[in-house]
C-alpha cells in the first residue's frame, strides 16, 4: 500500500524525484472561469457579489450589507459553545498570541558624525483580508493562525470572508473570529470573495493583503490578484516528513503520517529511517491502524500515491534527503534532536523529539501552521507578523552629509547617463 524505498537503490534519485513532484490541478478552464469572475466583480461590484452568492451558495440577499455578520453574533457564537471548546479556543489563542509577540520588530535609526540620520520604519498594513473555508468545513484553527498575527502586528482592520452555503454558518468559526478580534466578517466565498477583497466594492473595502486557505478556485484567484494586493502564499498539498532513529513507538509514527495524509488524496507523508526492522514495524502499524480511521480511504489513497517509508544509510543520509525535499512539516523523532538541528537547512516547521507531534503545531503549540509547501521552504517562511508589516527606509541628510553624499551620487548618476539625478544631488553640494 505504501512504497518502501532505499537510498542504496541505484534508481533512488529518480524514485525520489517522482515521489515529491507535484503540479497544481489548476487548468486553463479554471483559470479563465476565475478571470471572468474577477472581471465581473471589478466592474459590477456588489451586484456581482450578490449574483455569485446566489449561484454558488444558494443564498439570496437583497444587499451585501445583509451578508455582514454583526459583532454581537460573533460573541454569541463563542458564548454558546461548550465550555471545553471555549477553553480550547482561548488557550490556543493565548499561546499563538504569546509566540507571535516575540516576532515584533522595532523601528530604528542611527546618526552619523555629520548629523545625517538613516533608519527604518516598521509599519503595519492598514487593512488585511482573511479567507476561511465555510459550509460543513470547520477550520477555527486557521482563523486563529491568520488573524492573531495580523492583530499583533497592528493591522488596523481585519476583514474575514467565509462562505455560508444555503445560509449555514459554522458556529465555531464565528467563535474563533470573536476570540481573534476580527473586525468584520462577511459571509461570501469563492473567487468572488477574493476579487471583492482585492478591488473593493460599494460595500466591501479594498484590502492591502489577502491570507488564508481555500480550494483551487480561491488559490487561482489569489494568484491572479497578486500584484494588486499582497498574498501570503499559494499552498500545495499538506506534507509531513519524519526522520526517526527507530526508538519511537511505531504506532505514533504511523499516526503522525496519517495526520497529514487525511487532509486529502494529494497530501504527502514520508518516513526516513536507517533501521529496516523499524520501517517494517511502522508498515505493520499502518496496516493495523488504518481500518480504525474515519478518513480511511483518503489516507489510503494518499499513502499509496505519494507516501513512502525510506531506508537510509544513517541519520546524516536522512538529513540530506530532508534538505532536498524541504518539507512543510519536519519531525525529528530522535533521542537528541538538538544535535542535528543546525544541519536542517530547509523546513517550514521543525518538531523536535518524539513527543512533539506535528498536530500540536496545527492547533495550540503557538507556532503558526500556515507553512510553505512543495519545497518552497527553500526560500519561504511560516506566516508571521512580518507578513502584516512593511518597511520604509529613512534618509535625513544634514547639510554636511548632503555635500559628501551628493558628490558620490553625481559621479554614479553621470555614469548611468542620468543628468537630472546628478544635478539634483550636486545642487545641495553648493548650498549655503
Amino acid at each position: 500500500m505504501i512504497k518502501i524505498l532505499s537510498t542504496q537503490n541505484p534508481d533512488f534519485d529518480l524514485q525520489l524525484s517522482s515521489l515529491i513532484s507535484w503540479e497544481s490541478s489548476e487548468s486553463e478552464e479554471i483559470s479563465q472561469s476565475v478571470k471572468k469572475i474577477i472581471d465581473n466583480v471589478k466592474h459590477s461590484g456588489d451586484k456581482s457579489i450578490l449574483e455569485y452568492t446566489l449561484k454558488f451558495d444558494s443564498l439570496k440577499a437583497e444587499s451585501v450589507s445583509e451578508l455582514f455578520v454583526p459583532k454581537k453574533r460573533l460573541k454569541e457564537s463563542f458564548e454558546n459553545l461548550e465550555k471545553k471548546q471555549k477553553d480550547a479556543l482561548s488557550f490556543a489563542a493565548a499561546r499563538i498570541k504569546s509566540y507571535h509577540q516575540k516576532q515584533v520588530q522595532e523601528s530604528w535609526t542611527y546618526k552619523e558624525e555629520d548629523g545625517t540620520v538613516l533608519g527604518q520604519r516598521i509599519i503595519p498594513l492598514e487593512r488585511a483580508g482573511l479567507y476561511v473555508p465555510g459550509g460543513k468545513a470547520a477550520y477555527p484553527s486557521s482563523v486563529l493562525m491568520n488573524a492573531i498575527p495580523a492583530k499583533v502586528a497592528g493591522v488596523e482592520e481585519l476583514i474575514m470572508v467565509v462562505p455560508s452555503p444555503k445560509g449555514v454558518i459554522n458556529e465555531i468559526v464565528l467563535a474563533a473570529a470573536y476570540v481573534a478580534e476580527v473586525d468584520i466578517v462577511i459571509t461570501i466565498g469563492g473567487a468572488q470573495a477574493i476579487a471583492a477583497l482585492a478591488y473593493g466594492t460599494e460595500s466591501i473595502p479594498k484590502v492591502d493583503k489577502i491570507v488564508g486557505p481555500g480550494n483551487i478556485y480561491v488559490a487561482t484567484a489569489k494568484r491572479q490578484v497578486f500584484g494588486q494586493v499582497g498574498i501570503d502564499m499559494i499552498a500545495g498539498p499538506s506534507e509531513i516528513l519524519i526522520i526517526c532513529d527507530g526508538k519511537t513507538n511505531p504506532d505514533w509514527i504511523a499516526m503522525d503520517l496519517f495526520s497529514q495524509a487525511e487532509h486529502d488524496e494529494d497530501a504527502q507523508a514520508i518516513l526516513l529511517c536507517p533501521n529496516k526492522d523499524f520501517i517494517n514495524q511502522v508498515e505493520k502499524s499502518i496496516s493495523k491502524l488504518l481500518p480504525t480511521m474515519e478518513r480511511e480511504e483518503i489516507i489510503k489513497t494518499s499513502l499509496k500515491n505519494r507516501g513512502a517509508l525510506i531506508l537510509t544509510k544513517d541519520i546524516d543520509d536522512a538529513i540530506k534527503i530532508s534538505n532536498r525535499i524541504a518539507p512543510e512539516h519536519l519531525e525529528l523523532s530522535i533521542e537528541d534532536p538538538e544535535s542535528i538541528i543546525d544541519d536542517i537547512k530547509h523546513a517550514g516547521a521543525i518538531f523536535m523529539g518524539k513527543y512533539s507531534s506535528e498536530a500540536l503545531g496545527d492547533y495550540c503549540a503557538g507556532t503558526n501552521h500556515v507553512l510553505p509547501t512543495s519545497s518552497t521552504a527553500r526560500f519561504s517562511s511560516p506566516l508571521g507578523i512580518y507578513d502584516f508589516t512593511k518597511r520604509s527606509s529613512i534618509v535625513m541628510a544634514s547639510k554636511e552629509g548632503a555635500k559628501k553624499l551628493g558628490k558620490t551620487a553625481s559621479v554614479l548618476a553621470f555614469g548611468e547617463g542620468l543628468e537630472a539625478h546628478a544635478k539634483s544631488a550636486l545642487y545641495r553640494t553648493d548650498s549655503n
